[in-house]
Order: structure tokens, then C-alpha cells, then sequence
């Protein structure tokens, strides 16, 4: 059935008929959200990101605990009810017959790289399905011949796993890691002055994020990948928390492998990622498990891991659908928005201080750090999720030792579920600690990097 146009009277006529609830459990979901975005399609996206009528809708398309305030989806978000009813639809299917109807739910997997590939603008034999970032990048980092003596220019504050990965090529193999430093915030020009700093002859591979997991740090992509062709470096990006978060398209970043979490920004069911690598680079990474001769040049060969959960690889195309129903650009704005309501609340008190920069639109979304002076960060969050009922995740750098990365802070993520009151709880949360401090029997929440799952 054809989807109507939705009008603030059809919708509020609907819910004193119904209720929220019956909104709430609507099947069609996907199509209540192209609807609504069909009644803003004449907006900007900084016009949406303040329409509490159409963002009402987006929040009723998810199955949420209210009595919690999560700040914490750069971790991991909920996925759309579209999108968790499809995981049971599959499953039940396979479980019926696996031998049968496994291979069956496994052939939508080229249907899913080809929607994947035109959605994020790059050629589907360059788009690999993985089952995260973790794995997609071990594919890269583990997959590019190196011998010792090369060298691999990281930075501190890239992700513990990642950064593990290389640290055992170089116990193993005899290869040197450089991790460069910067602070928090940084400018686009000092960070692609510090990798271009630290390039010698023997360097081989850089390694950093898109947007890091930290502070949300903004990386010159496409001027630090064009660096490195021009000296014959190969570049490995960290997208985890990029793809989804706000509108890019892959080939534009010029780099030669990239690697995603799918389950955070763009609310894929957990187990899924993506693995973009530029098609005739393909050849010079090996497979994290084996794959014959005749794959060598195929994307593919990324994708042997033995048995597969397919049931949660196909309801991949479902949150695809959730996110192209929204549209990337009014998602990010989105994002923007509901940081700034915060940022710009708090930003009177002198012992509040945000570390990801907020002073152009296209360096921050979904992601900010903010910390309170005097007060320890992992006993803050343990205040907020007490008193408040507020999921945040405390950051404490600090290593290597006297390193630029030395402070403390709040990773806050709220995502387009997220409500206005929500975040203007999260302010009062901060007033009353600044005011009133953070009593002794808060019990502290442990920080990252200690916690490695954030």
C-alpha cells in the first residue's frame, strides 16, 4: 500500500485514537519514517534537526528502556524495531532447515554489498561484509606484507585493539610502530603536519581514524591518503565510528583500506561491518583466513570465516533502509544539534570544558568529550547513572607516559532515538555536580581505555 503523505493534524489525530502505543507497534515502520520525512522534505537539514513532530516518530520506531538515559552509543546502539524483528524473521526461517534455507538467507549477501556500496559511494567490488571494525581491520593490518625494519606510523590515541594488532607484528616480525601525539582538540593542519613530520624511508603503512573513539577528533583523510600515495605509503583508516555518523562517500577519502563498526551509527544489528578496500589494492592484502588463488583480486576473500550468522547479516538491509528513510545529511544535523543543546548550556561555567571541537559543522556530530574541573571523570559517571540514570563512558588518558593525551573526560553520544529532555537532564546532571560536587559514595565507573569495548 501506497505510503501517505503525514500531516501534524493526521498524526495527532492518530494518536488520540490509538495511543503512542499503537504508533509504538506499528509493523510498517520503515514507511511511517519515509512518511514523516516526505512532510519535511522542503526543510534544511539544520530545520529538521529541530522538528520535535518529525523526530517524535524516528524515537517510536525504537524499543528503548526510558527509565535510562543512554549517552553511551558510541559503544553500541539499539537497533530499529524493523531491524530486530528482521534478526528473529531470519533465524526462525534457518532454523527450520539450516542445510536448506541457510544458503538461501546467505545469498542476500551480494544485494547487501551492492545497496552498501551505492549508499557509501564506492564500487561493490571494493565493499566487504564483516562482522566489525575489529575484523575488518585485523583483515588490513594483519593482511599487508611488511618485513622488519618497516615502519608504521599510528597515533596514541587510535583503538586499543588496533593498536595491540600492530604491537604483536612488531614483536613478531621486527617491524617499528611510531605513535605520534597530539592534543585535544587539534586542527586539521597540525595533524597532517604531525604525520607528514614522521615520515622516514622505511615508513610503510599509516594507521589512524577517520573520527577517533575518544573525543571525536577529525581526521584529514583525503589530504593525509594523497600524502601517503605520494611516498608510497599504504593507508589503513579506522571508520569505526564515521560511516553512519555523517555524510562521506569512501572513494572520496582516496585511502586504501577502511574499516567499520556497522552496529553504531549506522544501527546494524551486532555482528556486522564493513570492509572498503580501493579495487587495485585488493591484491596486496592477504585474507585473515585462508582463501584460494583465484580470489586474489576478489573483495570476497575478505569474507571466508567458516560458518556465518546469517540470520544477523541479513537484517543488515533492513537498518540500511532505516538510515536511507532518515537521509544522512538530517541525521547528522540531528546529531549536531542534540550535542550542541548540551554544549552550549554549560558552556557558562568556567570549570566545564569540552574537548571536541564544536566551531565549524563539519568537525563534530554524535560524538563529544566534556569534563568537569576537579572532579575525577569515572566518579562523575558513576554520579550521572545513580542520580540520574545517565550511561556515559569516562575517558582517562595518560599513556604513554607525559603524553599530550594526558586529561579526563565524558564521551557523551546520543543518537536520533535521543529526546530533548534527555539531554536537558544530562545538563542538570552537570550543574549539580559542579555545583554540589560529586559525593565520596558515588560508586566510580571504570574508565576507558581500561574498559577496551567502548
Amino acid at each position: 500500500m501506497k505510503s501517505k503523505m503525514w500531516s501534524r493534524r493526521t498524526f495527532l489525530r492518530t494518536a488520540g485514537a490509538f495511543g503512542t502505543a499503537a504508533l509504538a507497534f506499528d509493523p510498517r515502520h520503515i514507511a511511517r519514517v519515509e512518511a514523516a520525512t516526505q512532510s519535511v522534505a522542503k526543510m534544511t537539514p539544520e530545520e529538521v534537526a529541530k522538528d520535535e513532530f518529525y523526530w517524535r516518530e524516528i524515537q517510536l520506531a525504537f524499543k528503548l528502556d526510558r527509565s535510562l538515559i543512554n549517552l553511551n552509543n558510541g559503544f553500541t546502539a539499539p537497533m530499529p524495531r524493523v531491524a530486530l524483528e528482521s534478526v528473529f524473521r531470519y533465524m526462525d526461517m534457518i532454523n527450520m532447515l539450516p542445510v536448506h534455507y541457510q544458503g538461501m538467507v546467505a545469498g542476500n549477501s551480494e544485494t547487501l554489498r551492492r545497496r552498501m556500496a551505492n549508499e557509501f559511494g564506492c564500487d561493490r567490488e571494493e565493499m566487504a561484509l564483516t562482522r566489525g571494525a575489529s575484523e575488518a581491520l585485523q583483515i588490513a593490518i594483519n593482511g599487508i606484507d611488511l618485513k622488519a625494519g618497516d615502519e608504521v606510523v599510528t597515533t596514541d590515541q587510535d583503538y586499543p585493539r588496533m593498536l595491540t594488532t600492530w604491537d604483536q607484528r612488531m614483536r613478531r616480525e621486527g617491524i617499528k610502530i611510531t605513535r605520534v601525539q597530539f592534543p585535544v582538540p587539534a586542527t586539521q593542519d597540525f595533524l597532517f603536519k604531525m604525520f607528514e613530520k614522521a615520515i622516514t624511508p622505511k615508513t610503510k603503512v599509516f594507521h589512524f581514524c577517520h573520527i577517533t573513539n575518544l573525543t571525536a577528533q577529525l581526521f584529514p583523510v583525503q589530504r593525509l591518503s594523497r600524502l601517503a600515495r605520494s611516498k608510497g605509503i599504504v593507508t589503513i583508516v579506522d571508520g569505526a565510528h564515521a560511516l553512519g555518523q555523517f555524510p562521506f562517500k569512501l572513494r572520496d577519502l582516496e585511502c586504501d583500506a577502511y574499516g567499520v563498526s556497522l552496529h553504531k551509527w549506522l544501527l546494524a544489528p551486532l555482528g556486522n561491518g564493513c570492509l572498503y578496500v580501493r579495487k587495485d589494492m585488493i591484491p596486496r592484502f592477504w585474507p585473515l583466513q585462508a582463501a584460494p588463488e583465484q580470489q586474489d583480486n576478489d573483495i570476497r576473500k575478505f569474507e571466508s570465516i567458516g560458518t556465518h550468522p546469517w540470520a544477523i547479516r541479513a537484517a543488515l538491509g533492513e537498518s540500511l533502509a532505516f538510515h536511507q528513510a532518515i537521509g544522512a545529511e538530517r541525521k547528522a544535523a540531528r546529531l549536531r544539534y542534540l550535542n550542541l543543546r548540551w554544549v552550549n548550556a554549560l558552556r557558562v561555567h568556567p570549570r566545564i570544558k569540552v574537548l571536541t571541537d564544536t566551531s565549524e559543522p563539519a568537525q563534530a556530530w554524535g560524538v563529544m568529550a566534556v569534563n568537569i574541573e576537579g572532579i575525577d571523570v569515572r566518579a562523575l559517571a558513576g554520579f550521572m547513572r545513580t542520580n540520574y540514570r545517565i550511561i556515559v563512558v569516562p575517558l582517562v588518558g595518560g599513556a604513554p607516559p607525559n603524553s599530550v593525551f594526558d586529561y579526563q573526560a565524558l564521551r557523551v553520544s546520543p543518537n536520533v532515538y535521543t529526546t530533548l529532555e534527555e539531554i536537558d537532564t544530562f545538563v542538570e546532571a552537570m550543574e549539580d555536580a559542579v555545583k554540589s560536587g560529586v559525593p565520596d559514595t558515588s560508586d566510580p565507573i571504570p574508565a576507558y581505555p581500561a574498559d577496551v569495548t567502548v
